[in-house]
Parts: structure tokens; C-alpha cells; sequence
């Protein structure tokens, strides 16, 4: 239990009771925050503006050249062996035929299928992370599925609660919204949800490594610029005192706060880790080290697309309504809300190296 409190059950607690602190103290109705499906709206947005849509089209063009300007620099590493590259194992072409048959479903409204249709989500995610295993597998020889066999099934129950906090977090900014859902009794809903939740960890970890066995990106990011250690941990105390803050106000500032629900749940296990002495996802950066930035990043990222991909014509999805951004829409999110994913990567990477630890100390 001691060694688990810091760096997992702390963060959780703080997640769910700072935010209502501060909604208790402005004298708000809390029981919108349970509602399930979530279907109030209660949260009015700021219209789009174009002075911070500017801003953050400026910030994801400087993280994007930061990128590539690696990519030139930087040395590809040696790619495998012709003799190390295996075939797609069955269970791909399985995956492959639940993605197809998912998304023909999710997109179409066939009669026969009528009472099926809100259930597109899982069978197409199922079908994704099987895909991109057998995709690494025939690449590298290994894959997560394969290799890691406990590790990647207890991505999926950990991936439903990993998500959860996410839902809780966002009643305070409510900045995406559900349709098609409202026929679900509470606890229809949430037994589904929290299936299709289960694939997202699983989805992006896997993604990560797929992308990983590109020598163009695992060769530079790996060689890159080296960041020092030398008060570092003064900073996580200062960083983990104006999240819990910030965690505070959410609720009372949505419009202006909104990016802690991504960043709070990073920001709070990382600082806390740093404040212990643990090592944090954070820590090959001190040797030059970025493939655990920006690797989980781009996997998330890739599997953002593909989120909002099927999710655009399913027939129960997700809308978002995004205060001052909510325009220039790829699918239903807003161009700009892309830059989410890149620390939401980082979160499941987190959340997965803590797994990882724990299912070694388990062994031991």
C-alpha cells in the first residue's frame, strides 16, 4: 500500500475531491456531476475567438517543427533483419475483419442492425489493437500481445478506470458531449462505457509501439537534446502546488481552465514522482533520451485520428463544445483540440510504466 499511495492513490483522491472543493465552496448543485448518461449541458462556452485559436495553431506548429527539425538532425536507427520479420499472425486478419465489419456498421443505419448500433465502439477498437500487434509483430519479431502477454491484458480493466477520471473531469469543463445514448439505463451505461474505455490504453500503448519500429523516428528521438536535472524537484513541488490549485478552480473557470483536465492527471503523478526520488517517464531526458515524449505522444495522436474517424458517423458519439476554438473542425473536433492528445500520450505511457513496476515488483 506505501508504495502505491504516493504516486497512484494520492493523484486519484486529489483528481476527484479538488475540483469539487471548489464547486462546493461557489454554492453549485453537485448532482449534475453524477448523472449517468451524462446528458446535462450546463456549462455555457466562450464563442470562438480568434486571437487564442492563433495562439494554439502557433503552439502545434512549434511542437510540430521541434519534431521534424529532429527528424532531420538526428540518426536512423538500424533496422531489423529481414530474418527477424515474421509474418501477420492469424489473429490480425481476425482483427482486421472486427475493424472492417465495425466501421461498415458504425457508419451505416441497416434496419436489421437497429438495436446493435450504439455498440459499434468496441468490436472496431478490439480490431484496431489487434492490427497494429500483429502489424509490430511482423515488423520486429514481438509485440505486446505476444511478448507481454499479463502486461497487455491488464491494460484493459486499468484503461476503464484510467478513463473514468477523464469523464469526472470533464462534467466540470464539459467540453465533449454524448449522443445516442440516452435510451441507456445508469448502469447499461456505464458497463458499456467502461468496456469501451477498457481499449485505450491497450490502443495507444500498442500504437507506441509500432511506431517504434521505424528507424526514422525511434534513431533520432533517441540521440536528441539532452535536458539537466539540477533543480528539478523545487519544480515539481511548485508545478504540484499549482495543479492542485488549478484543480481547484476548474470547476469555477472552464473556460480558462479547461486544459488541466489533460494536464492536472501528468503534471500531479510526475511531480510527485520527482518528489520522491522515483523515476519518472521523464527521467531518459537527462541522458537525451525523448522516444518516452514523443513516442507515446505521436501514438496518441495517431489514435486520436482514428477516434474521431469512426467516431464521426456512429450513432452513438461524442461532440465536442470547446470554448474559443470550437472552429475549423477535422470530423467533429476542432483543429486545434488535436494538441490534447500529445499530453494525453504521455499520460498512458505514465499510467503504463506504473503498471509495468508493479506487475515486476509482483514477481519479485
Amino acid at each position: 500500500m506505501k508504495k502505491i499511495f504516493l504516486p497512484v492513490i494520492l493523484p486519484a483522491v486529489l483528481l476527484v475531491g479538488l475540483p469539487l472543493v471548489g464547486v462546493m465552496a461557489d454554492g453549485e448543485n453537485l448532482s449534475h456531476y453524477w448523472e449517468f448518461p451524462p446528458l446535462t449541458r450546463y456549462v455555457v462556452h466562450a464563442p470562438f475567438s480568434r486571437p487564442p485559436f492563433a495562439a494554439l495553431v502557433l503552439l502545434g506548429a512549434a511542437v510540430a517543427g521541434l519534431f521534424l527539425v529532429q527528424m532531420r538532425r538526428g540518426p536512423a536507427a538500424q533496422a531489423k533483419t529481414s530474418a527477424d520479420r515474421k509474418s501477420l499472425p492469424w489473429w490480425s486478419w481476425l482483427g482486421l475483419l472486427l475493424l472492417t465489419a465495425g466501421w461498415v456498421l458504425a457508419w451505416n443505419r441497416f434496419i436489421w442492425f437497429a438495436g446493435l448500433q450504439p455498440y459499434t465502439f468496441l468490436p472496431l477498437w478490439l480490431g484496431y489493437i489487434l492490427v497494429v500487434n500483429g502489424l509490430t509483430r511482423m515488423r520486429t519479431g514481438t509485440c505486446l500481445l505476444a511478448a507481454r502477454t499479463g502486461f497487455f491484458l491488464a491494460l484493459f480493466p486499468l484503461s476503464a478506470v484510467f478513463w473514468w477520471f477523464f469523464e469526472y473531469l470533464n462534467r466540470f469543463v464539459q467540453n465533449w458531449y454524448y449522443v445516442g445514448v440516452e435510451d441507456f439505463s445508469p448502469l447499461a451505461y456505464v458497463i458499456h462505457a467502461s468496456l469501451c474505455f477498457a481499449t485505450v490504453l491497450p490502443a495507444v500503448l500498442s500504437t507506441e509501439e509500432l511506431l517504434a519500429s521505424f528507424p526514422r523516428l525511434s534513431g533520432p528521438l533517441a540521440a536528441s537534446w539532452v535536458i539537466r536535472d539540477k533543480g528539478v524537484r523545487y519544480a515539481a513541488l511548485v508545478v504540484f502546488t499549482l495543479s492542485a490549485l488549478g484543480l481547484v478552480a476548474i470547476g469555477l473557470m472552464p473556460d480558462y481552465l479547461f486544459p488541466l483536465l489533460w494536464l492536472s492527471p501528468l503534471l500531479l503523478v510526475l511531480s510527485l514522482q520527482k518528489m520522491t526520488g522515483r523515476a519518472t517517464i521523464l527521467t531518459p531526458l537527462y541522458r537525451g533520451d525523448w522516444l518516452p515524449v514523443w513516442l507515446p505522444a505521436l501514438a496518441a495522436l495517431c489514435c486520436g485520428f482514428f477516434w474521431e474517424l469512426w467516431n464521426f458517423k456512429s450513432y452513438a458519439h461524442w461532440e465536442y463544445s470547446i470554448p474559443f476554438v470550437q472552429g475549423f473542425h477535422l470530423f467533429a473536433m476542432p483543429v486545434v483540440g488535436y494538441l490534447g492528445y500529445l499530453p494525453f500520450g504521455l499520460e498512458c505511457k505514465a499510467v503504463g510504466a506504473l503498471l509495468a513496476q508493479y506487475l515486476e515488483e509482483g514477481k519479485g
